[in-house]
């Protein structure tokens, strides 16, 4: 079938995108979903950094590639062997497909699985096979999902059902931004209630830890980014401090606030100054996580001893270290109880046309998560 899709065809494209235009919409072929995947209609695709990460260059990947992985949508046909799903059904993406029965998977850390890393390195779905065709050459998958598309066909294994009632919109985020801030904070962390928490970084993710350390019930809960914009934002979500990256004595201050600094910090700036700040503000005894993805060769490093006589812990997450089957089902219904507010994490709405200029918006860093309707 036809379906028209942003295809990355050359990273480290000079901005602003909305001139130089690296996504290019046009239509593509997809191939029909073979034996254990499913084929679907794409309603609701938010736009992530780690889209914007290929764009740019910083998380290479093979190219031409069909970007976007944090998606909801209808599944619309069923491939082989796939019986626990019916047609019609809504369902949230997951951008690590679990094959099941890799030493990750069977000790219950699915977003670790060795056959979907190796997969979304390589561009393909967790079957091996690309579904994506353009003048008879094939296309890359991003993530095992390529959600920037009318349709995708997708492994059975990057889908969780959801409720039909959840707002096509408001259910993307939960396959990127809330699975791994909100989890970074549940699982990663399993932070105790009560206790002081650092989010260094407010897009959607770190804003989403930031929701997830107030279900916790943080006593204490700052909040650091460069965008006085979202510093408020934060506020209105429950942090009870607000700091400016940029300032000066930011390091100082927070500490002052804190009392010597807090009991877990979340770093997910992506960014190596980010991740200093983040550990540097932890106290003696406290533990740093980070969901920042940098480039590749960016380094971090702290003094061996520190580590050793403060007993300090550095944490990473990925994909939330959630069950996709299990996490996103149970932070839709905190949601839909008022709990997890993730829609006032929506800054706006665009056609896929505009995906251009959403990721000019991104790059600035302006709103908290832009997300394509379909």
């Amino acid at each position: 079938m036809k379906t028209r899709a942003a295809i990355l065809t050359r990273m480290g494209a000079a901005s602003p995108y909305a001139e130089s235009r690296p996504l290019e919409i046009a239509d593509v072929d997809l191939d029909p979903p073979g034996p254990g995947e499913v084929l679907l209609k794409m309603r609701a695709v938010g736009l992530c950094h780690s889209d914007l990460s290929v764009i740019d260059g910083n998380r290479p990947r093979p190219l031409p590639m069909v970007l976007g992985h944090e998606g909801a949508g209808v599944v619309e046909e069923l491939g082989a062997g796939v019986t626990d799903l019916a047609v019609g059904d809504h369902v949230v993406t997951a951008f690590v497909p679990s094959c099941g029965h890799c030493g990750p998977c069977e000790s219950g850390r699915p977003a670790l699985c060795e056959p979907g890393a190796a997969a979304n390195t390589a561009g393909t779905l967790l079957s091996g096979a690309r579904r994506l065709h353009r003048a008879g050459a094939e296309l890359n998958h991003h993530l095992g999902v390529s959600a920037f598309a009318e349709y995708a066909t997708v492994s059975r294994q990057s889908v969780v059902r959801i409720d039909r009632s959840l707002d096509f919109a408001h259910a993307a985020v939960f396959g990127c931004a809330v699975i791994t801030g909100t989890g970074a904070v549940i699982n990663t962390a399993d932070l105790p209630p009560r206790r002081s928490v650092a989010v260094v970084g407010l897009g959607g993710v770190g804003l989403a830890a930031l929701l997830g350390a107030k279900l916790r019930e943080a006593h204490t809960l700052v909040a650091v980014d460069l965008s006085p914009q979202k510093l408020a934002l934060a506020r209105e979500l429950g942090a009870t401090h607000a700091f400016n990256a940029a300032d000066a004595d930011v390091l100082e201050a927070i500490r002052e606030a804190t009392h010597g600094g807090v009991d877990f910090a979340f770093e997910m700036a992506g960014s190596v100054k980010a991740m200093e700040l983040a550990y540097k503000i932890t106290r003696r005894g406290g533990s740093t996580v980070t969901a920042g993805l940098s480039h590749p060769q960016a380094m971090f490093s702290v003094p061996h001893v520190n580590i050793v006589a403060e007993e300090r812990s550095i944490r990473g997450s990925y994909l939330g270290s959630c069950v996709p089957s299990r996490d996103i089902p149970r932070y839709i219904e905190w949601y839909q109880q008022g709990r997890l507010p993730v829609g006032k994490l929506l800054s706006e709405t665009l056609p896929l046309d505009a995906l251009n200029g959403g990721f000019d918006r991104l790059a600035r860093g302006e709103g908290v998560r832009q997300v394509v309707l379909l």
